[in-house]
């Protein structure tokens, strides 16, 4: 009865280790489609997503501009032709505050907005204070003094004339807070009221007066709802479709996102494209290296040496030109004719002769490269630093006699590096749903696999274990037990006769 009991349980076991073998099979080849569809709907631009939904809307990552200004050692010697020499001053750190206003959505799952950004300053986390002063080539006198030089002569002697009516000299000696926001000119206000656009800003003039409390543009980007390949990848930009600062079409093209998230499943063979108003074009980082950021995986994008590679290092990048040594990205185009060109922090990845024009230059990957550090399954970035420098075109012109004898050189002026980085209850929540959720399933999903295997093994050896053992009752009680016909009926017989003999022959005697 008992080992009827054993094998019933045994088969008991078996169908149940099947079932949890099933499970586990099913589980680890629709887990990843679950997941991958999850995924989807949380990544796709929609207000009832709201975890997502609120990170595109408000950024509420820590978000910072980092600026620093090469500060003019010799300004007199430059003026007499001789080497520019610069030291770094910074960083002067500003928490950058994104917040994305008149969201509409429309019917071709497309969403326009405009993007705001606010800068506040951060004493401590900032080498220095806005109180600091710093001298840099002044744009107004250098940078016009350019643009300017095929008047004829007698027009550039009254420019002259001009400059020194309202005291503008070639070098800028003011506040870090004035450079970067604006001082009082009486130049600027000369300009806007008889040769109004010919500058960006109608008050004070200063590096960033135009980023502060302004909008990147009107951006209309796809939701990703009809197809996820295509989320946060930008339709227009300002209602164009393509720009027209550049020489060529695929220059002209606006690609890519907006530059704060990609579309999920990212690989290795990916790239990021993205369009930067601030660059006036379009951009491409490409894979470089995997990792992790406190312990979410990611892949780390950077640029190439090719981003602002001249035209005869880069055909493609023909359309940007008229261009100088490689590695400087001519904006004039896209900044009311100002020789201003956009290069990496320090020249690096540029032609080295730009090195040495100006002394005082240390370009290193680590401090002055630009990179993105990405979740690939989402598209969404952990880490990001993304560097410029400004620099000012800047050489003798005849006439203009605040030009003195100046060499003619691309000057350093600023570089600033935009980064940010998920942290806080955001980096909890992300590592929570995106890495320990999905590791849990991953192991849960073998482990049945596992305990269902097991349990099939064991239990068919218990089954086969039991089998034998019945089998080997059945035969010992077969043997220990003859039958009837199996006894010993001829020595009984035999016993039986002989007694039968001697009593008949005892009768007959």
């Amino acid at each position: 009865m008992m080992a009827i009991n054993k094998s019933k349980v045994a088969l008991g076991f078996i169908g149940a280790g099947i079932l949890t073998l099933m499970f586990g099979i099913i589980s680890a080849v629709m887990g990843p489609t679950v997941m991958k569809d999850q995924i989807i709907k949380n990544t796709v631009i929609d207000p009832k997503n709201e975890l997502s939904y609120t990170m595109w809307k408000d950024v509420p990552v820590p978000f910072f501009m980092s600026v620093y200004f090469f500060n003019v050692l010799n300004p007199k010697e430059i003026l007499n032709g001789e080497k520019p020499m610069v030291e770094q001053r910074g960083p002067y750190v500003y928490r950058k505050r994104l917040q994305k206003e008149n969201i509409t959505f429309h019917p071709n799952n497309t969403v326009s907005y405009r993007e705001y950004r606010r800068y506040y300053f951060e004493p401590s986390m900032s080498v220095g204070n806005e109180s600091d002063v710093v001298t840099i080539p002044n744009m107004l006198v250098l940078g016009a003094a350019v643009m300017l030089e095929n008047l004829p002569f007698a027009l550039r002697l009254m420019i002259s004339a001009t400059f020194k009516t309202f005291n503008e000299g070639p070098f800028l000696t003011k506040t870090v807070g004035e450079l970067m926001w604006g001082y009082d000119s009486g130049l600027v206000e000369f300009l806007n009221k008889y040769l109004p656009g010919m500058l960006p800003t109608s008050g004070k003039f200063g590096l960033f007066t135009e980023f502060n409390n302004s909008n990147t543009g009107l951006f209309t980007i796809f939701t990703g709802q009809d197809d996820i390949r295509k989320v946060h990848r930008v339709d227009s930009w300002n209602g164009l479709k393509e720009l027209s600062y550049w020489r060529t079409p695929q220059c002209n093209m606006i690609n890519g996102t907006a530059g704060q998230m990609w579309p999920p499943f990212l690989t290795k063979e990916s790239t990021l494209p993205f369009y930067s108003p601030d660059a006036c074009r379009s951009m491409e980082f490409i894979y470089q290296r995997s990792g992790d950021f406190k312990g979410v995986p990611l892949y780390r994008f950077s640029s190439s040496k090719n981003l602002f590679a001249n035209g005869t290092e880069y055909a493609p990048n023909e359309g940007f030109c008229p261009c100088r040594q490689s590695g400087l990205l001519n904006v004039s185009s896209c900044r009311y004719n100002s020789p201003t060109f956009i290069s990496q922090p320090h020249f690096y990845n540029a032609d080295p002769v730009l090195l040495d024009y100006v002394q005082g230059l240390h370009p290193t990957e680590e401090e002055h490269g630009l990179f993105i550090d990405i979740h690939p399954p989402t598209g969404v970035p952990l880490n990001v630093a993304i560097r410029l420098q400004l620099n000012l075109y800047m050489k003798r012109v005849s006439g203009i006699t605040e030009t003195g004898k100046i060499s003619e050189v691309v000057m350093p002026m600023i570089w600033f590096e935009e980064n940010g980085y998920i942290d806080g209850p955001v980096l909890k929540t992300f590592h929570t749903n995106l890495v320990v959720l999905p590791a849990v399933m991953e192991i849960m999903q073998y482990g049945f696999i596992a305990l269902g295997l097991a349990t099939v093994v064991v239990a068919a050896l218990v089954h086969h274990r039991v089998k034998r053992a019945r089998h080997a009752v059945v035969i010992s009680t077969v043997v220990g037990h003859p039958s009837a016909s199996d006894k010993e009926p001829v020595k009984g017989s035999h016993s039986g006769g002989t007694q039968e003999k001697s009593i008949m022959g005892n009768s007959e005697k």
